[in-house]
């Protein structure tokens, strides 16, 4: 099995495409840069969109997992929605199964959340609801590991105590785990 992870902080954080290589046994590449959008890879002008068609193109993948910029599926999308359409449609033609790496709502009562004006539990579930729904439009797996963080936070800190939003290694080790899951289970059904 052949992994492409194309995000940002939240893929590269503990190195996420390690664990998860280590996890299947298996070849996984990743493109990541912070701060990242999904649409800046689809921007000619942007350095990350050639990075990005460069790996895509580089081989035959069998998984390509998309991760968004954090807040992007609950505050703008529209945006996200887009983006992972057209991603989609790349992906496909390279003949890899696109897999949405769906994140989580910022930590209940910090800063962070309280700057997009939504309560945890709108923000969960915005993130939640767009992750799926774009999965559902697009006929992409979803790795979901924002509704993991939300059941296990009260047994593991999931969160980066310096940010309230990046993983914690805890978090980068429990996103792992739920990607490597949803890629072996799909690919043990071939």
């Amino acid at each position: 099995m052949k992994v492409l992870m194309l995000g940002n902080s939240f893929t590269y954080f503990h190195d996420t495409p390690k664990m998860v290589a280590a996890l299947l046994g298996e070849e996984v590449d990743s493109v990541t840069r912070g701060g990242a959008y999904l649409y800046q890879m689809l921007e000619p002008s942007d350095e990350l969109h050639a990075q990005v068609m460069e790996a895509i193109n580089r081989q035959k993948w069998d998984y390509i997992v998309l991760q968004e910029q954090s807040n992007t599926p609950a505050l703008r999308p529209k945006l996200f929605h887009a983006s992972v359409q057209k991603l989609c449609e790349i992906i496909r033609a390279n003949g890899a199964k696109p897999v949405l790496y769906a994140s989580w709502a910022y930590r209940e009562g910090s800063e962070k959340l309280a700057s997009t004006g939504l309560s945890y539990a709108e923000m969960d579930k915005a993130m939640y609801n767009s992750y799926h729904k774009a999965a559902e439009e697009n006929g992409a797996l979803v790795a979901d590991v924002g509704k993991a963080f939300t059941e296990l936070r009260q047994w593991i800190d999931p969160y980066e105590k310096t940010d309230d939003y990046h993983p914690s290694e805890a978090g980068s080790v429990l996103a792992a785990h739920v990607i490597a899951k949803v890629l072996e289970d799909d690919w043990n059904k071939r």
